[in-house]
C-alpha cells in the first residue's frame, strides 16, 4: 500500500526547510532537492 504526503519546502536564509505537516517531521538543506532527501532519511528515522 502506498499512501502519498505532503512535503513543502520554503527558503529559509541561505538554505530550505522541508516539513511533512501530516507527519509532523522538518528537515533542512541548502538545496531543495537536499531538503527533500533529509525529509525522506528523517521519515525513515522516525
Amino acid at each position: 500500500m502506498q499512501k502519498q504526503l505532503t512535503a513543502i519546502i520554503e527558503r529559509e536564509g541561505n538554505g530550505y526547510v522541508s516539513l511533512c505537516p501530516e507527519l509532523d517531521i522538518a528537515s533542512q538543506g541548502d538545496t531543495i532537492e537536499e531538503a527533500r532527501m533529509n525529509l525522506r532519511e528523517a521519515f525513515v528515522i522516525k
